[in-house]
């Protein structure tokens, strides 16, 4: 999600903005990273309308914690629920993530910016 929010203000993506080599950002909950999207797209004076993201994995099911994790996307982003979406799929065995090797997300944000 912060990657489709940070590709829609053009910038770069979260390993740039928060290299996997810097200590600081070891072992850091997943929503100081989205505190900080929402913290750009306001200081452009903009505002996320909708975020769409799909989970795909074998395991876990995540059914069970969408509307939790929704909520606290919600919360973070400062975007009214109803615009938040969270879905998963399954590879139906295929490949290394129907193998349950790994999971891959994906996720668009649209956000509105003043000209």
């Amino acid at each position: 999600i912060c990657d489709a929010v940070f590709g829609a203000l053009g910038e770069g993506d979260i390993g740039q903005l928060f290299p996997n080599t810097d200590p600081r950002w070891h072992n850091a909950p997943s929503k100081t990273f989205l505190h900080e999207a929402a913290r750009l797209v306001h200081l452009r004076s903009g505002r996320i309308v909708n975020v769409d993201a799909t989970i795909i994995a074998e395991a876990p099911k995540i059914a069970p914690h969408a509307h939790a994790m929704k909520a606290m996307i919600s919360h973070v982003l400062e975007v009214h629920p109803n615009r938040i979406s969270i879905k998963a799929t399954t590879n139906e065995g295929m490949g290394f993530l129907g193998r349950g090797e790994g999971i891959a997300a994906m996720a668009v944000a649209s956000v509105d910016l003043p000209q």
